[in-house]
């Protein structure tokens, strides 16, 4: 019997290294939740602009209130009654949809009917925060603060529907001035709609969501470039043929909200179609960009243009959409290279990041920090910054990234790559929770299952040798 005892404590001590194995090569280069809080602070502190309030009301939901965000697996509409353990998780978010909603007649000059949620030139940005005014009004805010939130996200919905120019076929400009499309618009406008529609059971206005969609892909999608998208079309000025990698993000993050939002929806079975081109657009968009990833893990500000520098803005932004599109969707391509780029923005300072596009590659840390533990790493991070970290400054902000108010260059404190962070985070987090499927290239489950055989056979090997 002792001897079945120890034989017995042996294999578990072989079953828990294995899965202290498996673990740690999903955990590699993780960033601590300590680096995600001050991510998250930066943020709070450096968001401005419209899209910049809108994208981390989102980015927020899906980190600490997944329940209520669009790629929650569960149901939509969400619940209008917030449960009590998610009130402090949901109260930024809502904070967010006070204060647009508060100071929205003063920022249009008190007009009064279809308006913005904020003044600007850019028709869609605003709309980026139209789901979280939204929810506010879903769950009863206006009862405590006495706001009009369901007015105020009307009034957004009918300026965009009515008073905003578009192209001969429909397409609504991003820009006041003029009929211009930007592909960021895709991530503002089109989510605003599917959102709306499904709360209000309104199925064409979630039909308008898609063929928004489906417009902008018409214009922007370049098949000379292997389908990725340019940036900015038409008007008489400002146009951008460049393939802007952060709007390439934007787009595959927008139609993944859309995408999702109908899946959970009431209108899933009936609008199964929209939903199958859109995954096929993202994963157009994936087969184009992913080509062009640079070895150091990082995609340059243009794709395909190796004389730009190396942005880990789009790439935090592109490898959620490869874990989202995982999910939503069961489509694993790309699995392997959003990985080795997580991990490069993960890693510790002196880093050698080594990779190819075909999915290949190293991220090796400095063996002075080096861990053989199964959990995820010790915090790099301080109460105030990121000291340690090869993408992240001394005080928690991504570099290098794209400078957000003037796409071409280079710039520093962007708040959407922090948002950016924050969303590859939280999709790689459900993406963990939820099996990590194709973290191995993509393989077949009838492969994993073999492999786990393999593996099986040299541990009884192992164990009774014990």
């Amino acid at each position: 019997m002792r001897h079945w005892t120890t034989s017995c404590k042996c294999l578990w001590s072989l079953l828990t290294s294995l899965t202290i194995f498996l673990h740690a090569q999903v955990y590699a280069q993780n960033l601590s939740t300590a680096d995600i809080d001050v991510v998250t602070e930066r943020l709070a502190q450096g968001a401005t602009q419209s899209w910049e309030y809108g994208t981390r009301a989102e980015v927020l939901l899906e980190l600490n209130a997944s329940s209520y965000s669009v790629f929650s697996p569960t149901p939509l509409p969400p619940p209008q009654q917030i449960p009590s353990n998610l009130t402090s998780a949901l109260s930024d978010v809502i904070g967010i949809a006070q204060m647009i909603v508060a100071n929205r007649s003063t920022s249009n000059g008190n007009i009064t009917g279809p308006q913005p949620l904020v003044n600007g030139n850019a028709t869609g940005d605003p709309a980026s925060i139209g789901v979280a005014v939204l929810l506010a009004n879903w769950t009863g805010q206006s009862t405590a603060d006495g706001l009009d939130y369901a007015g105020a996200a009307q009034d957004q919905l009918e300026f965009l529907l009515s008073n905003v120019s578009r192209t001969h076929d429909g397409a609504i400009s991003q820009r006041i001035e003029q009929v211009q499309l930007w592909s960021d618009f895709v991530y503002m406008a089109p989510p605003f709609f599917a959102y709306y529609g499904v709360l209000t059971g309104n199925q064409s206005l979630v039909q308008e969501a898609y063929h928004q969609v489906s417009l902008y892909r018409k214009y922007l999608r370049d098949p000379k470039a292997n389908n990725i998208w340019k940036h900015i079309q038409l008007g008489l000025y400002g146009t951008d043929n460049g393939h802007w990698s952060t709007g390439n993000g934007w787009a595959a993050a927008g139609m993944l909200r859309v995408l999702s939002t109908i899946k959970q929806s009431q209108f899933s079975s009936s609008m199964e179609s929209q939903q199958q081109d859109l995954a096929d657009w993202v994963q157009e968009i994936h087969d184009g960009m992913y080509p062009n990833l640079d070895s150091s893990g990082l995609f340059h500000n243009y794709a395909g243009n190796s004389s730009t520098f190396t942005d880990a803005s789009s790439t935090a932004l592109l490898a959620s959409t490869v874990y989202r599109l995982s999910l939503a969707w069961g489509v694993h391509k790309y699995i392997p290279l959003a990985e080795l780029s997580r991990k490069a923005l993960s890693a510790p300072a002196g880093s050698a990041v080594n990779i190819s596009a075909a999915g290949t590659g190293t991220v090796s840390v400095p063996s002075s920090t080096a861990t053989s533990t199964a959990s995820a790493p010790s915090a790099s991070s301080t109460a105030t910054g990121t000291p340690g970290l090869l993408h992240f400054t001394s005080d928690g902000w991504l570099t290098p990234v794209v400078d957000p108010y003037s796409y071409a260059d280079q710039g520093q404190d962007s708040p959407e790559s922090e948002a950016f962070v924050i969303a590859m985070q939280a999709a790689w987090r459900d993406w963990v929770a939820d099996g990590a499927v194709g973290a191995n290239g993509a393989v077949s489950p009838l492969a994993r299952i073999s492999w786990t055989w393999v593996v099986i056979d040299v541990m009884v090997v192992t164990f009774l040798s014990c």
